[in-house]
Formats: C-alpha cells, structure tokens, sequence
C-alpha cells in the first residue's frame, strides 16, 4: 500500500456465494479477492477516491461514498444504479405536511415562556474536532432503506439521510448540534443510533426513519473524556455495543472500553463493560457482533489478538430457604446494583427496594450459596475486584446503599438493607495478570465456606482455569484485602456455566461440548472429576444449557439443564415440556410469548414474571400454589391453607380429601385456627362427596388417601359434618351455634327437624323482655334514621322497642298511615283524637291526590261521609261516590253536587278530545308528507345501491360508498356512548333523539310515537267514560 495512505482499507466484506471478499481502497479500487484461487480481479475504480463502502443486508447492493461527495449505488455485479449527491437541499419524499397551525410565536410553548417565542433559533454547532469528517453508512435490517451521516460544509455539523434502494431521498434529520460520527441502524427498523455531545454530558440519542429525535441515554463519562468510535446492535436488535476511546493524553495512551447496552420498561441499562487498558497491544482494531449467533461478540485487538465473547441472560437471585432475604434479585446497571425484595413488595422496574453503588462498572453479581445468609452479594467489577456485601453484622448506615422506591418523605422502610464488608483484589500471580483479559474472571460462585470460585482462560484457547480463591490474612494499613488462589485446577475444555449444591457440597462445572463435571471442594485435597449417573456413565448435555442447577431425585444428586429454546434436561435425558396436559393438570400455565421467570418466593406461592417490554407480573401457579397447601396442610397450618385457598379459589374439600385420617383426627385444632363462623360455614357449604384428589386435584404421584377404615360405612358429608358438629359443641356450642345448625342442614338427607328443635331450645333459652338499655338504644337509633329521613325503619325500630308515639310520629311521616291508626290504638287514642287524626291524614293524603284513601279515613274514622264523598267527585271516583251515597241515602247529594261535578268533567274531558283531534290529524299529515320525501331520496339513491353486492362485507363503517339504508343507520352510532348510562338518561336521550323537528333524521319515528301516544290517551278516557255510566 501507498505510504500516504491513499491505498488504505476503507471496507472489506465476505460474500460466501462468490466465494471471494471484496475489498475497497482510499485510491478507489473495488478488488475481489477469490479465495479458492487466490486471485485479486480489479472490478472497478473511482478516480476521485472511496470513503465508504457498504453493502446491503442481503449483498445485493453496495453503496459507496466517494472522495467529491456523490454515493453510488451499484448490484451486486456493480453494475451502476444510480448516483446522487451527498449533500442535499430538499428534505425527501417524506417531507411533513404543514397543517396551518399559525406561526410558532402564536404556538404554546409550556415551561419556556413566551420569550421562547422571540427566541433567535441556536445556531448547530461542528462536529467534535475528533471527528474524521469521513461519511458513516447503516442499511436497515430489511435492507429497504440507508442512512448516511455526512458532515455539512455549511454549518460543519453531520446530517443523516436516509435514502431508499434506488438512492431517492426519504427525509434528511433535524439540525442536531454535536451529532457524531457513529451510526448503527437497529436491525428491527424502527430507530438509527447516533451518538451526540450536548453542552454537561455525552449522550446515544436515537432517530427515527423521518429524522426526528426519539430518546437517548447517557454515557457514564465526563463530557470530553471520550470518543465514540462506533455503535453496533447485535442480531436480534436486543444488546448495543458501544467502542469507547479515551481522548489521547500526552504520556500515555489511551484507554479503550466496550460497553453493551440493554433496554428494559423505557429505560437503558449498562450491562457489561470491557476494560481493554493503555497496552498498545490491546488497542482493539476491530469489533463485530456475530450475524448468527445473536449474543456473540467477535473483538480484534492491535496485538493480533482474537477474542471471542458469549453471552446469556441469567437472573441473580438470592438461594435459601429460612433467611428472611430469600427472594432478593440483583439487577446490574452500569456501576449500581439494583436490588429488590420480592418477599416484601413486587417493584417494577427499573425501580427497586434498594441500590448499591460501586467504584467501577458491574460485571456479575454472586449470591451467598450458603442457604443461612442467601441475602449476601459479591459483586465483580469490571477491574476484577470482588466487592461482598452482608446483612446483619453492621451498625452505620453504608451512604453507598440508597433506598429505592420504598423509601420517600414520610415513609419509613421497613426493609433491612446490606453493609459493605470488605472490598478484594484477585491475586492469580503475575504471568496471570499478563494475561489477563476484559472479563478474564467469570462465572463467580460464592461457596458456604466463604470461599469462592472462578473460571479464568488458560493461554490455549480450548482451555479453562478453575480458580479457588481465599482470603488472604489481614494486613494492618494496607488499602484493600486480596483474595489468593487456594487451588488453580486446569479444564480440558470451555467452562460456561457453574451451579453449586450447599446440601452435597457439589459443585458442577458445563463444558462448551457439552460434559459436565463435578467439583468437590471439602475433599482433602479438592476433586474435580467426570459428573457420573447412577449407572456409572458420564454425564454430557446433549445442548448446551443456559441455566442449571443441582438438586436430589429418589435419592440421586442429577443436574438439571434448560437450554435457550426451552429444551429441558435431567442430567442427560430430555424431559418432555409438551404444552398438550391432561385436564386440572397443575404444571401448565400460559403466559405472554417472551416471559421469563424472575424468581419464586420460598414458602410462598408467588411467581414473578418479567414480560418481553420489561415489566412484571406476579402469578400464583396452580402447582406451586397447591404444594404449597399440601405442606401446610402435613403440618396442621390449616390456617395458613385455608386463608390461600378462599383467596386463590382453591376447592375447600381439598383440606379433608388431602389427608382425612388426620383431618377428622385433628378436627379441633382445624375449628380453632379457622376461628371464625362464616369461614365454617364457608367450608360446610362448598363440602362434596366427590373426592378432589382424584378429580380437580390429582397429586403428581397419582396416590390418594382413601377414608379411615373405621369410618368406611359413612359418607364423607355426613362424616364431616358429625365429626365438626360434636368438636364445637364441645368447644362453645353457643359461639359456634349458626355452624352447628349449618352442620344438621348439610347432612344427606338433611336432619331439619332437630335443626329446627335446636333453634326453638334457643329461643326458649334466649329472654324475650325488653330491657331498658334496649330501648335506650333502640330510641337513640330510631333518632339517627330520623335524621337521615329514614321514617319507615325508624318507626319500625320504635315499634319494636315500645316508644309508640315517635312510631307514630314517624308512620305519619313516611305516610304508611294504616301504620299510624295501628300506633293510635296502641297508645289509646279516644274517639274525638281519632277523628282529629283520622282528619289531619286525610289532608296529607289529598295532596298526594290519593282520594280514596282519604275518603276511607273520613268516613270510617272521622264519620265525615259527606266530605268523603266530595273528595271522591273531586278525584273522578264516580262508582265509589255512588256507593257512599246510596249507603247513607243522601240521593239528594245527586242533584247538589254529583251531577254538576261530571257535567265539569264531561265538558273538560271534550275539550281534551277536541285538542287531541286536531294533534291527531296535523300529525298525520306530517306523516305522509315525510314518508313521500323519503320515498323520493331513496329512489334518487337506487343507483348506489348494492344489495347483491360480493364484496359488500369489505367496506367499513366509515366507507365513502351510502347507500339509502345508510341513510337511516348512519345516525345510529352517533349516541352509541350513552349505553352506560342510567335508564334515566337513556330515555332523556331516546327523546332528544326522535325530535319532531322538520327535517330531523327520525322525524317519521317521532311522528308514529305522538300518534300512539294520542290514541293510548283517548282510550283511557273512553274507559273512564264507561266506569261512569252507571249512574
């Protein structure tokens, strides 16, 4: 190559059909370099010189950035597309359309102001002085579209374009003040990465197609610390990689970082960080994801050194089984750990219970495998220093441990948070330090001993180091403790993954190929050998797995093995997880595509699950749940279980068909920790004599506890119930009397008749006098339902304690006053008062125009028949006036008032006739003529009909195409809202609706019901007529 530079590698790229990898130089040559025959062809060349070349996702074009500032886009056989100028004037074909808002000083400007109005727009200022000024190309993952970022000549500042595959134009972004050169199009396609430097802090800040800024996140560095050389999103648009460089210092190199980035509930989190240091010989060359293998990060360095790193997701939770931090899970965030209690609330992230700050960026999170203090954490940074945290042992607040969303002004944490104990250094030796490499110590494990596993590399790549580590004795002023190799044991193969056993004192180490081996590291000295079954053969994973952990099968210690696609292994055989279960099967449970398990809460039945866009979920599995009630249940808990099983709807039968030899041997104890008469006969009610254990409840093992032997001849209900009914008698027969009642009722066929003795005992038994406290109170209640305008039930309740006369008060009030009359002769009321009562009632009652009623007052109490009579005439109650006046034989009340009573009415009632009349024919009218304009706008729409239309069911209810029945229906949306209303309202609107207005849209609707209302009305006083004609 030239020694000006000329001739430089501006971009390489394997076509795997062709066999051959193209190459282009800074001169301009695009080569093809055959790699079966060894042969270099010089395809083409652009005499102003290459910056860029980049080819599609699916290489079948390449775009190339040339030295006077055009892009080509050629085939794949490079033959020419179409070529365009970098720097363009117009927007694109996606220019926003302006809707004619106003101008932006008469906009709303929220919390700026209106000076944000006058405000001289700021100009965008260059690029950093770092940047090459070369222009930077990402394709989207469907190859679609290219954006390039390219500096502007005018302002000095990068712009991004996007541009289709025929290179038009698509849309030019924003003016971005300090937009760098870094630019990585997420494969999914919905958002360009960029990173920007604004005025306090170095940010990514992500784009959208239309050029538009949507979100950013910040850079854990100062700003000017560092350069951005390139972004990287890994296959499934999940991770971003970040190549971080110092800015150069003047006596030494710079630092060179790799950081990956995941997002989760709309934040971003710093995942892992790769200290690459100053040596020249690790300055990284060059980084890429694996386009295969989405987790596979393949880095080069200066040194000729290959590195290749490979992730998996993995949740950090707390192990043991009594500690009160069981459930304690560890999230890692750049230089802070989340952590959250789930055994005292569910906090969704990325809120927490609490948060440790660290001094360095966190790479994994260990915690204490011994199951008395599983709440402790080692944290390994990215400087390979192991940070322990404990519980319980310090007294001063730790300011590096901040309380998360469980702490607030006015609230106190009820949560215990850690101490930091003691911060170590890693001792391997110096010729392993040499060595040692940006994640260099992994798959940290934390043993009871207080002891500690990691897997280093050895100097063959094939090779892995197990290293146990101690603590090294305390040296007085020395800054930092240093953990020593106790034991460095040489693995033939990759380690991935540990999980330890504190039970076996195990440990069993997964191999890259599969083999699994065991670790036994209280064996003098410690073993490390083959993972063996229980016949003797070696144990190998057919899959790599992503998760494993050890645990006890009929006596056999096996690991168990779960691979990314949800494979599942005990030991080396496969266990079916078919999605096909039997019915009331307990091990199946659907939930959303995508959800992982956070953690389970011991001695609990929660499940936390974290869906796809990071939030949580907290279900109780039905296994879990009823495993959980199967040991309460062996331990006499009943009432731990029966509370889980009213709140999780979990069949009561269950607490007597689990085990009903100890049920009814422990049937006290059951009715004493229930302690409660409804939850008795809660249970009482939903008792069966189908057995739950067989049917909704199947056990795993498929066994069942049949009925005590002695017991054999009786049904289970009546067992039950017999059993429970003798235990409360003998325990408080008077608290548990409702229960012992519910106990005779259940039994088949149900023993009613001494239910039924039962109660009348206890009626007997009960004092039937009403005492002065009684009243006390039943007067002081009946005043407080006054107050609330209760009369009714407050005259009820005077009633019922004696206090007659505010009964009658409050009778009279709510205007029951066959109620009062009955009060009256309680109280003794004489003729006289009766008539002036009987009278004062009759008033009431006319203004409520119940004429009857207050005629049947005056005649029968007050022996005021001729005003009774008046008062019938006045409510048009012809036969009952009749009947009086025959009675009494007053006829002369015929002539006196009868007749010019309904002569009055007779002349008011033809008035009404003669008004609905002419309503009656107006309508009418109307009807017609509305009915000929509907007629005619539905023949002048005849031609837009399509009854017999195939594709009528494609239109939607918004479609441009009426018809004359849309006519009509098109209006039956319009109040569709009003459904959840009130009867009330859905009438008021039913009216407003069907207006008699000209011209409304169920004018003829309205019409038809005024017509029938119009009849309706004269048919009742044709009946009113009839009623009359007697006289």
């Amino acid at each position: 190559m030239p020694e000006d530079g000329s001739g430089s590698i501006i971009g390489i790229e394997d076509i795997p059909e062709q066999e051959c990898v193209c190459v282009a130089t800074a001169a301009g040559d695009i080569l093809l370099c055959n790699l079966s025959t060894k042969q270099v062809e010089c395809v083409g060349s652009v005499d102003s010189g290459l910056s860029v070349m980049s080819w599609s996702p699916d290489q079948e074009l390449v775009l190339l950035a040339t030295g006077q500032q055009t892009l080509i886009m050629m085939t794949r056989d490079f033959e020419p597309i179409a070529e365009k100028q970098i720097h363009q004037n117009e927007f694109g074909e996606g220019k926003f359309v302006a809707l004619g808002w106003g101008k932006k000083e008469t906009q709303f400007h929220g919390s700026e102001g209106k000076q944000a109005a006058h405000r001289k727009q700021t100009e965008v200022s260059p690029t950093s002085a770092w940047d090459d000024s070369r222009p930077r190309v990402t394709w989207r993952g469907d190859g679609q579209f290219v954006a390039v970022s390219a500096v502007c000549p005018e302002t000095g500042a990068r712009k991004v374009r996007v541009w289709n595959r025929e290179l038009v134009l698509q849309s030019t972004s924003e003016p971005i003040s300090g937009l760098e050169q870094a630019l990585a199009w997420k494969p999914s396609g919905n958002l360009i990465a960029s990173t920007q430097e604004k005025p306090n802090r170095h940010d990514v800040v992500f784009l959208e197609k239309n050029g538009l800024l949507h979100g950013e996140f910040t850079l854990p560095f100062r700003k000017g610390q560092v350069k951005v050389n390139e972004l990287l999103w890994n296959a499934d648009s999940t991770v971003l990689a970040i190549w971080l460089e110092e800015l150069k210092t003047e006596n030494s190199n710079p630092n060179s970082y790799v950081q990956l980035w995941t997002t989760g509930n709309y934040h971003w989190y710093l995942k892992q960080s790769l200290h690459f240091g100053n040596m020249a010989k690790n300055k990284l060359v060059s980084l890429l994801w694996d386009p295969v293998v989405p987790y596979r990060l393949h880095v080069l360095c200066q040194g000729w050194q290959y590195l290749c790193y490979d992730w998996h997701w993995t949740t950090d939770h707390g192990m043991g089984q009594n500690s009160q931090h069981v459930a304690n899970v560890a999230v890692i965030d750049g230089d802070k750990v989340l952590v959250t209690a789930f055994q005292h609330a569910v906090v969704p992230p990325p809120m927490c219970t609490y948060e440790l700050q660290l001094k360095q960026a966190v790479n994994q999170v260990a915690f204490h495998t011994d199951p008395k203090h599983s709440g402790d954490m080692a944290v390994l940074d990215a400087d390979n220093k192991i940070t322990v945290y404990r519980y319980g042992q310090g007294t001063v607040k730790d300011p590096a441990i901040r309380l998360g969303a469980v702490g607030g002004n006015g609230f106190k944490a009820n949560v215990e948070t850690p101490h930091l104990d003691k911060t170590y250094r890693v001792d391997l030796g110096s010729s392993a330090d040499e060595m040692m490499h940006p994640l260099g110590l992994r798959s940290l494990t934390w043993l009871p001993d207080d002891s500690f596993l990691v897997v280093g590399q050895d100097q063959h790549a094939s090779q892995s180091v197990l290293h146990h580590l101690t603590a090294a004795p305390h040296v007085t002023g020395a800054e930092e403790e240093h953990l020593n190799s106790r034991l460095s044991v040489p693995v033939d193969g990759e380690v991935i993954s540990l999980c330890c056993s504190p039970v076996t004192k195990t440990v069993a180490l997964q191999l890259a190929d599969g083999r699994i081996l065991k670790y036994l590291w209280e064996a003098s000295p410690p073993v490390l050998e083959a993972w063996q079954s229980s016949s003797g053969c070696a144990v190998q994973f057919p899959q790599l797995c992503v998760q494993t952990a050890l645990t006890r099968i009929g006596g056999e210690e096996v690991i168990l093995g779960l691979t990314d696609r949800c494979r599942f292994f005990v030991n080396d055989t496969e266990a079916g997880l078919s999605s096909a279960a039997a019915p009331n099967s307990e091990t199946l449970r659907k939930v959303e595509r995508g959800s992982r398990i956070v953690t389970v809460v011991p001695q609990d039945t929660k499940v936390v699950l974290q869906m796809p866009r990071g939030n949580l979920e907290t279900v109780h599995h039905r296994a879990l749940v009823l495993a959980q009630i199967r040991k309460w249940l062996d331990r006499l808990m009943f009432r731990e279980a029966f509370q889980c099983m009213r709140k999780l709807r979990i069949n009561l039968n269950l607490l007597y068909d689990h085990n009903p030899k100890v049920f009814l041997e422990n049937v006290e104890t059951f009715i004493k920790q229930i302690d409660s008469v409804n939850h008795i006969n809660l249970f009482f009610t939903e008792l069966k004599e189908e057995d739950f254990t067989k049917s909704m409840y199947p056990t795993p093992n498929g066994s069942s506890n049949a009925q005590p032997r002695q017991h054999l001849d009786q049904k289970k209900v009546n067992l039950v119930c017999d059993m429970m009914r003798v235990a409360m008698e003998r325990i408080d027969p008077e608290k548990y009397c409702l229960s012992i009642l519910t106990a005779h009722v259940k039994k088949n066929p149900p023993e009613l008749e001494i239910a039924l003795q039962k109660v009348h005992d206890l009626r007997e038994s009960v004092s039937p006098n009403v005492t002065a406290e009684y009243k006390d109170i039943s007067d002081a209640y009946g005043e407080y339902l006054i107050q609330k305008q209760l009369y009714e039930q407050a005259a009820l309740i005077f009633a019922r304690a004696g206090i007659f006369a505010k009964a009658l008060d409050a009778f009279l009030s709510s205007g029951s006053w066959q109620q009062a009359l009955c009060m009256a002769s309680r109280l003794g009321y004489t003729t006289d008062k009766l008539s002036s009562l009987a009278q004062s009632m009759a008033g009431k009652l006319v203004e409520q125009r119940r004429h009857a009623e207050a005629a049947v007052l005056l005649e029968q109490y007050a022996q005021d028949y001729e005003e009774a009579v008046l008062l019938l005439l006045e409510g048009a109650l012809w036969e009952e006036a009749l009947r009086l006046i025959h009675k009494y034989d007053r006829l002369d009340i015929l002539e006196t008032n009868f007749k010019p009573a309904i002569l009055e009415a007779q002349k008011s009632q033809l008035m009404f006739l003669d008004s609905q009349k002419t309503a009656f024919l107006r309508h009418k009218s109307r009807l017609q003529v509305v009915r000929e304009l509907k007629e005619k706008a539905s023949e002048s729409l005849h031609d837009y009909e399509m009854p017999n239309c195939q594709e009528l069911d494609l239109f939607s209810e918004t479609s441009s195409v009426v018809t004359a029945s849309d006519m009509n229906s098109k209006y039956s949306h319009s109040n569709s809202r009003i459904s959840a209303r009130s009867s009330k309202n859905r009438r008021k609107a039913e009216r407003k609706r069907y207006s008699l207005k000209e011209g409304s849209p169920f004018e003829d609707v309205a019409l038809l019901e005024v017509l029938g209302e119009s009849v309706r009305a004269v048919e009742n006083v044709k009946g009113m007529l009839r009623r009359g004609a007697s006289w």
